[in-house]
This record gives structure tokens, sequence and C-alpha cells, in this order.
């Protein structure tokens, strides 16, 4: 839906409609990636084993689907070629795509219609922990995905990518800074018209972006800080559909695997 990066590729797309699908704006020149590691994610509310084995078993879901429910609602999402969502009984899955054009996998909280406004739900928050491999294609986000409705908004944290981290969103402007978790952010927001359509059934709308100025491959992300955050910069988001962890690539063959992928509200 958006654009890329100064150094990625332009625009891709999402599916369209009130239907909790997604697609493509662009970041950063996606390169091979490696696994992350470390022991610990300390930041945030809650402490992640950066350790945690992958689950076994699961099942695993291809072309574009849904399903799940409270916070292990999933999708898988793309406009081209072949990709895979693995999922399991705990908060935990796997991406897989293979020159799947802008694939994107996710696991959370779907609200559709029902959302309400951010505050109603407390603190949100997402513990991850994940490892990456093979290469991203032109653009790559790794953090949360959400949509708003009116105002109709498209909404990013990324705290990683297959590419240069950290990245100005394609045609962006920057709204303001912040350390949140522990790290430096810094806030954007753009309008696009994408190629898939909105949730919000809108032929163009906004995007909000926090951009992570150190990644990292474990930790925890307060959610609601961003949100505030963005508030205070003139950000303003309305009810929100959905609130998950992503996994978006525009090419290239790879996996994440998030060994964590639990996002959390207090109300």
């Amino acid at each position: 839906m958006g654009g890329s990066s100064s150094g990625g590729a332009p625009p891709g797309g999402r599916a369209a409609g009130g239907s909790p699908s997604g697609g493509r704006a662009a970041g950063g020149a996606s390169a091979a990636g490696g696994s992350g590691g470390g022991s610990a994610g300390s930041t945030g509310s809650t402490t992640v084993d950066c350790n945690t084995p992958m689950p076994t078993g699961g099942t695993q879901h291809s072309g574009n689907s849904q399903g799940g429910s409270n916070n292990l609602a999933w999708q898988i999402w793309s406009n081209q070629g072949s990709g895979t969502l693995t999922t399991f009984s705990t908060p935990a899955f796997s991406a897989a795509w293979n020159n799947s054009g802008d694939y994107l996998g996710r696991l959370g909280f779907e609200w559709g219609n029902s959302g309400k406004t951010y505050d109603q739900y407390g603190t949100i928050t997402a513990g991850f922990a994940f490892k990456k491999s093979g290469s991203g294609g032109g653009f790559s986000y790794i953090g949360i995905y959400g949509w708003s409705t009116n105002p109709c908004v498209e909404w990013y944290i990324l705290d990683d990518s297959f590419g240069q981290m950290p990245f100005n969103p394609y045609n962006s402007s920057q709204k303001g800074t912040g350390t949140i978790d522990g790290e430096s952010y810094k806030f954007f927001s753009n309008s696009t018209n994408g190629t898939g359509g909105s949730r919000c059934n809108q032929s163009s709308w906004s995007q909000f972006w926090s951009i992570r100025q150190k990644a990292r491959q474990c930790g925890t992300i307060t959610i609601s800080d961003h949100f505030k955050a963005w508030d205070a910069a003139g950000m303003k988001l309305g009810n929100l559909l959905e609130a998950k962890i992503l996994v978006e690539t525009g090419g290239g063959s790879g996996n994440v695997d998030f060994a964590v992928a639990n996002v959390q509200k207090t109300q």
C-alpha cells in the first residue's frame, strides 16, 4: 500500500475492503537476513525469554485466509506467488514466502467493526522473540501492524527488517521522536492510495509509522505508548480494527519464526 524508504521499492498493495487483509507499503531495500539472538528482552512491561524454542506441530495455512480468535487471530495475504503461515495453540507463528510479491503474515487481536479507541483496551503490549533467514525482496517489515477507522489509518511499529534499519518510509513526513521501551523511535506519517484497497472502504488513507532506531529481534513493545506519542504529535487514531505482530516482505525467499508472538491488553 504505501511506498518504500529511500532505498526500497515503491508501492505495493493490500487486500481490500472491510476484511482484515493487508498489504503493502514499502521499506528499506532488503538484504539477506540472519537470525536474531540474545538471552532476554527485558525492556517494556514483560520480560521475554529470547531463547524460547519454537513449538512443534502447528497448522499450516496458505492462500489468502484468516482465522483464530482472541490474541491468536491470524491472517495470511499475498498478491502473487506462494507463501505459508503456520500457527500454534500458543502465541507463536512461522511465516514463509517464496517470491510471493507483497506477502503479509500476522497474529494478534482482530476486533473488526466492534473495535474501540486504544485507551479503552488499557495497556496493549506485544512480547516477541524471533529468528529470520533468507531475504525479504524490495522491502520488509517486522513489528506491529493494524488499522483504525474514523479516521482511516494503517499503522506500523517496526523493530526490524531484512534490509536497512532504521529507514524513512517513502514519501512521508517526520512528526516527532520519542523514547519507548528504552530505545528511540522516529514517528512518520503519509497519505497513500495503495494498490489493494483499505480496510475502511476508502480509496485513500493515512499511514502512521514508528521506526525503531536500533533493530532488535526480542523484547516487549508497549503499543499503547506509541499511540499516546502519536496522539501528542497530532497523529490521531480512531477505533482499532486490529493489533497484530507482523511479517511483511516484498519478494525474495525466506522465513521468520516467532517462538513468542504474544499481544496482550489489560482491559
